[in-house]
């Protein structure tokens, strides 16, 4: 589709600060009000859950722990919502009192009453001051519920991920998982606190305010009800040719948020190879789609208030007509006349808030769902109960006819076998998808064989708890990871109990100590939550040195030097030398001439170790080993 020429409304353009998506969603609640929260109509497509009682009974169990608080905050809320209805009645009274006196003092029979209207408008004053004292007392109470919930809710969803196989993160986006644990928890703490509370002034205002105009005159209340089926009618009809306009500009929302999000992601590459103005079209492609839907569905749903307004004038004018007929008839006081508009002002408004609660509703317990899927889901084995506990580790590690998948029917490891001794270092080398780093997997019990065992110093490690064998094992991967701190703390994190001078003896260990005391606040420089501020080198010195504060018995390195300098690499080298020491070390390679002085070189080809040995007897061997090396070092 060509791009229109046309230009877009300023809040549909990329400015200077790029697109702001914000101003692409949130259809328009009543009275032109962003949509989405309790007491908005909302316009967009609702997200239905699967098991809506089930989830409803699960959701209702978190609340269990409260349920007398939330029975006071019902009762509170109703009795807030009843003394604010008798209001309009009441004062009513004040304003026939004020009449008649006028009459009388007009035909000179009488004089206004002010001291009865003084106390009529006290006893107003004083059933609104109570209905806001219940109110605010409710809220505050619902509120605290609400936060307890969320909280044990997000704090049950931390804990489960810490249960899950890795399986499970494997096959599933990490933005999903963050999304339950926020989004999702968001959704179900918004609902507790504002729709939960609405449902009930809602239903309890309806209610109470068609009793009160049954009260004052059935005439008057038929010619006001005879105008919900007309405005019932109007916002479906609006509705539902707006929500298509809706889903569209959702999905194509998706699509500009994509493509912006990928073209910067990758700017470098877009500027290095000119797809600036390709860029472009695209995006003006997409935006331009998504301002001509956009607009039809705003429109759409913009006219619904004033097509709302002009119908509910049409039930005041039948109301004022059959109003003033029923006075002038004496059937009714003017007071009740002026309560009854207020009434009806009132009436239509918990009407749409309670259709709105019902998609709310809807949406609430379709987020809970996938809340309560995720708590659902399958945790790893437990660990044994009675565990096995080292008090001295050697460090040898024997793999026994070791067979392992991720998926059926798709092998990665068949029939592995390898024994080693404490304090070897021993190579793992092959090409990639071989099967290496699921050895390392294996080892550190991230995944357990399908069949075979893994054994330290003669137990399997399935006897072992999975903290005790990840105890064992200190690790350094090519792929660093620091949090936003100070590097004293990601040095730290090796073990959370170290003093400031063992920190300072790992850094000097791992040969980063010099580089740490050049900048500005030495040890307490925070690292970035991008980790820009250092380089790659130096990320991985800071995890070599935080390997060294840990002190394992074992080490795991997984080509920790492949993204460094040549001066980088060989400060690498030399502490993770001085960290193998005495250690039993697996260390993954695809550089070979790294690990040309290992102890033993485990040669993995389709999941089978195809050789073992020296790098002397392997290349003398003249095998597959042999064919690796020399093709790292053949002309081009």
């Amino acid at each position: 589709m060509a791009a229109s020429s046309r230009p877009l409304p300023s809040d549909l353009r990329a400015g200077p600060g790029g697109l702001r998506p914000e101003r692409l969603v949130r259809p328009p609640g009543p009275m032109g009000r962003p949509g989405g929260g309790p007491g908005h109509l909302m316009m967009g497509p609702v997200e239905k859950p699967r098991d809506f009682a089930g989830t409803m009974r699960k959701l209702i169990a978190y609340l269990g722990p409260y349920r007398l608080t939330i029975l006071a905050v019902f009762v509170m809320a109703a009795g807030s919502t009843v003394f604010s209805i008798f209001g309009p009645k009441i004062l009513g009274q004040a304003t026939t009192k004020l009449f008649e006196g006028l009459v009388a003092q007009l035909t000179g029979t009488g004089t206004i009453d002010f001291a009865g209207i003084g106390r009529i408008l006290l006893t107003v004053l004083g059933l609104y001051g109570l209905s806001a004292a219940l109110s605010y007392v409710q809220g505050w109470l619902m509120t605290d519920v609400a936060v307890r919930v969320t909280y044990q809710m997000r704090r049950d969803v931390m804990e489960k991920i810490h249960r899950m196989p890795f399986k499970y993160f494997d096959g599933t986006q990490h933005g999903e998982i963050l999304s339950r644990l926020t989004n999702d928890v968001d959704t179900v703490n918004q609902t507790l606190n504002q729709s939960l509370m609405q449902t009930v002034t809602s239903f309890v205002t309806v209610v109470g305010m068609l009793a009160m105009m049954f009260s004052i005159s059935w005439q008057m209340t038929l010619v006001a009800l005879l105008v919900i089926p007309l405005s019932s009618g109007l916002v479906t009809f609006i509705i539902r040719n707006s929500q298509r306009f809706f889903a569209q500009q959702q999905a194509l929302l998706g699509k500009v948020n994509g493509h912006v999000e990928e073209t910067f992601g990758a700017h470098i590459v877009v500027k290095a190879f000119n797809g600036e103005e390709k860029s472009l079209r695209r995006f003006d492609e997409y935006n331009d789609s998504l301002y001509n839907v956009a607009w039809k569905a705003q429109f759409i749903s913009g006219i619904l208030m004033p097509m709302m307004r002009f119908v509910s004038n049409l039930g005041y004018v039948g109301v004022v007509i059959t109003g003033g007929y029923l006075a002038f008839r004496g059937r009714i006081a003017l007071g009740d006349i002026q309560a009854f508009t207020q009434y009806i002002r009132g009436f239509t408004e918990p009407i749409t808030q309670l259709a709105n609660i019902s998609n709310i509703l809807q949406q609430t317990v379709a987020a809970a769902e996938r809340v309560f899927e995720f708590l659902e889901s399958e945790e790893e084995s437990p660990d044994p109960e009675q565990p096995v506990r080292l008090e001295q580790v050697d460090g040898r590690v024997e793999f026994q006819n070791v067979h392992f998948r991720y998926v059926p029917d798709a092998p990665v490891i068949r029939g592995f076998s390898a024994r080693i001794r404490p304090g070897q270092k021993v190579a793992i080398v092959g090409p990639t998808g071989a099967g290496k780093t699921t050895l390392v997997k294996l080892l550190m019990r991230f995944y357990d064989v399908d069949d075979g065992a893994i054994l330290i110093d003669g137990y399997d490690v399935r006897q072992f708890t999975r903290a005790d064998v990840r105890q064992l094992f200190g690790m350094v991967l090519q792929d660093t990871w620091l949090f936003n701190g100070t590097i004293l703390e990601n040095i730290r994190y090796g073990r959370e109990d170290a003093t400031d001078e063992e920190v300072v003896a790992a850094a000097r260990a791992a040969r980063i100590d010099r580089y740490i005391r050049t900048l500005p606040e030495g040890y307490n420089t925070v690292i970035n939550e991008e980790m820009t501020n250092i380089s790659q080198g130096q990320k991985q010195l800071l995890t070599i040195a935080r390997a060294f504060l840990a002190d394992p018995p074992m080490l795991i390195l997984d080509e920790a030097t492949s993204s460094v300098d040549t001066h980088t690499e060989l400060l690498i080298q030399e502490a993770m030398d001085e960290l193998m020491r005495g250690r039993t070390s697996f260390v993954i390679a695809h550089r070979l001439s790294t690990i040309r002085n290992a102890d033993l070189i485990l040669v993995v080809r389709d999941g089978n170790i195809v050789e073992q040995g020296t790098h002397e007897e392997l290349m003398a061997r003249g095998g597959f080993y042999a064919e690796l090396y020399n093709s790292q070092f053949e002309p081009v």
